[in-house]
């Protein structure tokens, strides 16, 4: 099988710097080399009740198929406290959502490619085009970075963190 190119958004709102680290290890240990985005702090989106969430985008490639990343990220979220039955909009320990694998669009194995939430959460947009500038959307086919040019700067309050990872530093506070 061929190696896919595959970006997933993080996110934590309780211990954050410790889920973030070891979602990233988890990421390296099993699929190896990573492009990390920087990390940047937002306000809850959706609900009220919870403090500010940690966001980053991972890249890696791997050949594992839709279902089997979908599985992977949901036994890493459950293995860190991550409760099957919390409700949708609640605070959590990790998040790991597929943002795009390969150039898939529609639903695979259940899941939505690319997620809709791209073009919808600055804390997804804001790192997968710092990351990914030139990759255009799969659907529409602009590039991210085009994407987050023209994105409403106050729909949401966003800012990077000091962050390191591993002894290096990934993200830097503005």
């Amino acid at each position: 099988m061929l190696m896919t190119r595959v970006a997933v958004s993080i996110g934590s709102n309780i211990d954050r710097d410790h889920h973030v680290r070891v979602c990233l290890d988890a990421l390296q240990a099993s699929f190896g080399e990573l492009w990390v985005s920087r990390v940047f702090e937002s306000v809850p989106v959706g609900f009220e009740d919870g403090r500010n969430f940690y966001n980053l985008v991972a890249v890696f490639d791997s050949q594992l198929s839709v279902g089997d990343l979908q599985a992977w990220g949901k036994r890493l979220e459950y293995a860190n406290g991550r409760r099957p039955d919390s409700p949708k909009f609640s605070p959590r320990t990790l998040d790991i959502d597929l943002l795009t694998v390969g150039e898939l669009t529609g639903i695979h194995d259940g899941v939505q490619l690319p997620r809709d939430e791209i073009t919808r959460h600055a804390f997804v947009l804001q790192p997968l085009a710092e990351l990914l500038p030139d990759t255009p959307h799969p659907l529409c086919g602009i590039p991210y970075a085009d994407l987050w040019a023209t994105f409403p700067r106050d729909s949401q309050a966003l800012w990077p963190v000091d962050f390191v990872w591993q002894g290096r530093v990934i993200s830097r506070a503005a």
